[in-house]
């Protein structure tokens, strides 16, 4: 396997076999190496103190109490990290207690599943005290040792074993799987901005679909999304559809189907309806409406945002895509409500708002993806874009207006140009320097 390490790590096996020293590449790298997976963060350990550590990297850095020395190299953070053995975890976070080791062993011991408690030798040799490599072969997502213990050591391995199985396509081994459900309220004790970068890495895996529904099948997604979880068992179709979904089972679907490889842009799916639950009403017929959900999930978003405290770049986003998701699509639409929606949607994110269009429509079970309007709409939006769409579009400016009228610089130059600007908006073909030229001469 070592012929193929790329010469980085080949050179850092190298430096500490000459100084002595014994060193493993370990962890989830070596599981991904024996898969033949694309390696993104390589992990070492050592019987290296840090300060020795540092000794022969000393471009490294070393800002932490758990022995992790980092480098930054072109296949990015290298992580060195002496080897210790842990005790007691009482805020199932942290351990009370670290003190290194040089033995491998007790080295893997510590870690949270056996497909991760493997280490490869400069050697060439793979350590594996657990077994990790026959449950590679099983697709088995198994703890090391008591999965009670593992997980009421750090509770968010509860969500990295649901993680893990959905991105490699493992099942959970029975015992894992019944100690994750039985601690699954652990989480509570975990800081919201861990749990939303695993459920991002969740998201983003190849089956998200299959994901969500692993995190709720182990009780999981009603403690991080309970949002979400109240949607299950109301039906949003009366009784004359064919097919008949609940408000969940409609949110998953379209979760499947948008194509986006965007984690956001899949949560942003995920929750597109999120505001139903707050608005549905049964008329006398079974007829079930859902009047304003959009303005009301896009409040509940803002929560949700928060809490998982996404940045104000992401908040925006996510708030968008499920405030605006129910924008009309006609051919009558003038060129006026083209820009309200691309205004209100933003520009950056029309792409993505497709997209969630796309993951609703199949996800209610509609067979084609983009309708005869939607594809006159897209190009109504490209047409639209070419035209005016802002006042310094214009083909006079505010020296013209102060020229025509024989004024000084002031409000009524900015509202001239506005009012100009909004006829432009009605129809592009008056945006020419001799008609509002002219235009501007009627407001003297």
């Amino acid at each position: 396997m070592n012929k193929n390490l790329p010469n980085k790590v080949k050179d850092i096996l190298d430096k500490f076999e000459k100084a002595k020293f014994q060193i493993y590449i370990v962890g989830g790298v070596v599981r991904d190496l024996m898969m033949s997976r694309q390696v993104n963060d390589w992990d070492f350990t050592t019987d290296a103190k840090p300060e020795e550590i540092l000794k022969l990297i000393p471009q490294g850095f070393y800002d932490n109490k758990f022995g992790t020395v980092g480098l930054n190299t072109p296949l990015g953070i290298f992580e060195i990290t002496t080897m210790r053995k842990e005790s007691d975890y009482k805020d199932h976070r942290h351990p009370d207690k670290v003190g290194w080791t040089n033995k491998i062993e007790e080295d893997l011991a510590r870690r949270d599943f056996t497909i991760n408690a493997l280490a490869l030798s400069d050697k060439d040799e793979i350590i594996d005290p657990f077994n990790g490599q026959e449950d590679i072969r099983n697709k088995i997502i198994k703890t090391v040792g008591n999965p009670e213990q593992r997980f009421k050591e750090d509770a968010l391995r509860l969500m990295r074993a649901v993680r893990i199985a959905t991105e490699l396509e493992f099942k959970i081994e029975p015992n894992t799987l019944k100690a994750v459900k039985e601690n699954a309220h652990l989480l509570k004790e975990i800081a919201n901005e861990r749990i939303r970068d695993e459920l991002f890495k969740l998201l983003a895996s190849s089956d998200p679909y299959a994901g969500i529904v692993k995190l709720r099948g182990s009780g999981i997604l009603q403690l991080i999304l309970p949002e979400l979880e109240r949607c299950f068992g109301i039906v949003q179709q009366g009784p004359k559809h064919d097919r008949v979904y609940d408000i969940g089972e409609h949110s998953l679907l379209a979760l499947k189907h948008t194509p986006s490889a965007d984690p956001l842009v899949r949560l942003a799916s995920l929750l597109h309806d999120i505001g139903k639950v707050n608005t549905v009403k049964t008329a006398a017929d079974g007829n079930v409406t859902f009047y304003n959900h959009d303005i009301v999930g896009g409040r509940i978003v803002l929560d949700i945002a928060k809490r998982f405290n996404l940045s104000k770049k992401q908040t925006d986003k996510l708030y968008r895509l499920v405030r605006r998701h129910l924008f009309t699509v006609s051919e009558d639409q003038t060129d006026s409500a083209v820009r309200r929606f691309i205004k209100n949607v933003g520009l950056e994110n029309i792409e993505d708002m497709m997209a969630v269009r796309v993951g609703d429509r199949l996800g209610g079970g509609t067979q084609k993806a983009i309708s005869w309007r939607m594809e006159e709409f897209q190009k109504r939006i490209k047409e639209v874009l070419k035209k005016p769409f802002s006042i310094s579009d214009l083909k006079v400016t505010g020296n013209d207006v102060m020229e025509v009228l024989n004024i000084k610089p002031g409000p009524k130059v900015g509202k001239v140009l506005e009012q100009l600007f909004k006829e432009v908006s009605e129809d592009s073909s008056r945006n020419t320097e001799e008609y509002l030229l002219e235009r501007i001469k009627s407001f003297k």
